[in-house]
């Protein structure tokens, strides 16, 4: 008997339960290295399986379904989880025996569809996940009487650390033992009398020997409330935004001397050519102006992280329900925007969750309107360009504020835009949704430190990947062909670049924009940073050759180059122009063709352009 006939022949065991549960966790846990990843067939939900052997040595299949909070399924994940539990998914086997895994922290709440999957009649064990922290928070849960109550065995695990999963594995092995499987119809319980049941299992169970949840519950009281709760999160975003000015300056002037002084090492070392423009007007100065902004990247991603950590995050989501219900959102849609503000990609790869497809589709159009951290460089540069490093109260200052009305100016578009959407291309009904409140917790400072550090790496594989690739082509379209000799030409005016963006430059003209502007927004379309890092290579090799005449720093020669209107018009652009290839690329995926990502492009792009005319105009009207 060969492999794959040994595959096929060993017992499906499916892992479900609530999102937050830690089914993941505990899957790894379980299976190890021994994985595969795929999707369903005909749906583009991911299907995670893995081996595992029994303490007898019988090898299991196990599957990790996505999460859910009952078998009445409101998006494609949670349908595919109700299918395969119910024998009807398409090239799906039914399962020999379910693992429910809750969480012994939030007993209630897991407990109800816990006792819907149960009523199917199916061999289940429950694992009783994160116990540790149950015990913590001075939860005692008797789990011999929870078995008596649900009638199934109950199993305590730490699956971070590994504990209970041989007893685990044990009752599986008892469970695939056990009446063969078949496919039942789902009992017809009322949602409200079964959460009233878990409740009271939950209560008769549980000792609570500690005040935590007492304080939780009050932090909530405030941290939830319909006017305390906005004005905190407003606060919390706004601190956020000038720490990125405030904490990030000493190290980005340090970088930013460092790579002055590489570039200065360079062409000591080097005799005048193309090879030395190459290195110092090319990779040094195109990849050190985005470099330079690391600190200010990391600063918001620290932010971001410890409020997922703390438990804030969640109740931010729901404080931001009603207003994305006022648009013609459900609250499912805020997760994928917010993962937005990191990047469109994964963030538009989170709409999966969404059920209803024209919410999904808005979602997926204004994903790119979320100010995502590649759009930090460019804004980053222009605010310490031309707006003044002061204070305008106390401890306010001018530049963080900026920053901030950049980022609510990206979140104000996307609910305009989805209103607008919601009422013409993408009309449909609203729906709800469930949304599970985690504990609040002091972060693990190892993981934070681990996020930023990915973080990081990420960021500087990008700048020595797609920015320094895009950067070198467009130096040698700058480069080339070379001035002749004696010429009172410029280098960017006889450079195939150049001759490019004097033909688009008509078009931009209106909106304030000139030829370097231009020069920059093609290569941005590879990523946003690109754009920083064109626009110092344009200002390397136009100010090239007379190193007396040469302003090193960017900041420095936009401020001599460019007026303030423009900068603001440059700024609005960036707010609401269409987002690189790699987003474009997953639009298409997800949406299965080109007919929405076109339209995306050209809804973007116009109003991109009528922002930056409005504001260019409206500028040069005060006299800016």
């Amino acid at each position: 008997m060969n492999a794959e006939t040994t595959i096929l022949a060993a017992p499906m065991v499916a892992l479900v339960g609530n999102p937050n549960a830690g089914k993941s966790a505990l899957f790894n846990a379980l299976t190890g290295a021994r994985q595969k990843v795929g999707n369903y067939p005909g749906v583009t939900v991911e299907r995670h399986a893995g081996r595992l052997a029994l303490p007898d040595g019988r090898p299991v299949e196990l599957v990790d379904l996505p999460g859910t909070y009952s078998l009445t399924p409101s998006s494609p994940d949670e349908r595919v989880t109700r299918d395969v539990v119910l024998g009807k998914q398409e090239g799906e086997r039914i399962p020999s025996a379910i693992v429910i895994v809750v969480d012994a922290s939030n007993l209630d709440n897991h407990l109800r569809f816990a006792m819907e999957l149960i009523a199917l009649g199916r061999p289940c064990v429950v694992a009783l996940n994160m116990h540790d922290l149950a015990l913590r928070d001075g939860l005692h849960i008797d789990v011999a009487a929870l078995s008596a109550q649900l009638g199934v065995p109950v199993v305590p695990t730490v699956a971070v650390r590994k504990r209970g999963l041989e007893e685990l594995l044990t009752s599986i092995g008892e469970m695939v033992d056990a009446t063969p499987a078949a496919a039942v119809a789902v009992p017809v319980s009322d949602m409200t009398q079964r959460q009233r049941a878990a409740r009271k299992i939950a209560n008769a169970v549980t000792t609570e020997h500690s005040p935590h949840r007492r304080i939780s519950a009050s932090l909530d009281r405030v941290a939830l409330h319909p006017v305390a709760g906005p004005i905190i999160l407003a606060l919390l975003m706004f601190v956020m935004f000038q720490a990125v000015f405030s904490l990030a300056q000493a190290p980005a002037d340090w970088l930013d001397a460092s790579f002055a002084s590489l570039g200065q090492g360079v062409e000591g070392a080097m005799a005048p050519g193309l090879l030395r423009s190459a290195l110092v007007d090319g990779v040094i100065a195109g990849v050190g102006a985005v470099v330079v902004f690391l600190p200010q990247i990391l600063i918001l991603f620290l932010f971001i992280l410890l409020l997922e950590a703390s438990g804030y995050m969640v109740r931010a989501a729901f404080l931001m329900d009603r207003l994305m219900a006022s648009v013609g959102l459900s609250g499912r849609a805020f997760i994928p925007l917010l993962s937005s503000f990191a990047c469109a990609i994964p963030g538009i790869m989170a709409t999966r969750t969404i059920e209803d497809e024209k919410d999904r589709l808005t979602t997926i159009l204004i994903a790119p309107l979320m100010t995502c951290s590649a759009r930090l460089p460019v804004y980053a540069v222009i605010i310490a360009a031309f707006i003044p490093a002061r204070t305008v109260g106390p401890g306010l200052g001018l530049q963080g504020l900026v920053l901030f009305g950049l980022y609510v100016s990206g979140i104000v578009g996307a609910l305009l835009a989805a209103l607008l959407l919601r009422r013409t291309v993408t009309k449909g009904p609203v729906h709800g949704f469930m949304m599970e409140m985690p504990k609040y917790q002091w972060p693990n400072w190892r993981d934070v430190a681990l996020g930023l550090w990915q973080r990081a790496v990420v960021f500087l594989k990008r700048a020595g990947t797609i920015i320094a690739s895009t950067t070198m082509i467009l130096w040698i379209l700058l480069s080339f062909p070379q001035v002749p000799a004696g010429s009172a030409k410029s280098q960017v005016d006889h450079s195939i670049a150049g001759r490019i963006a004097d033909g688009l430059a008509p078009v931009f003209a209106p909106i304030g924009f000139n030829r370097d502007i231009v020069l920059s927004l093609i290569p941005a379309m590879a990523a946003r940073e690109v754009a920083v890092s064109a626009l110092a290579t344009v200002n390397a090799i136009d100010n090239g050759g007379d190193d007396a005449g040469r302003d090193r720093s960017l900041v420095g020669a936009l401020k001599k180059a460019w007026t303030l209107p423009t900068a603001l018009a440059f700024l609005a652009w960036f707010v609401f122009a269409p987002q690189c290839i790699s987003t474009i690329a997953v639009v298409r995926r997800e949406t299965n063709g080109w007919k929405w990502p076109g339209f995306m492009l050209a809804y973007l792009f116009g109003l991109a352009y009528v922002a930056a005319g409005i504001t260019f105009w409206t500028a040069k009207a005060f006299g800016l």
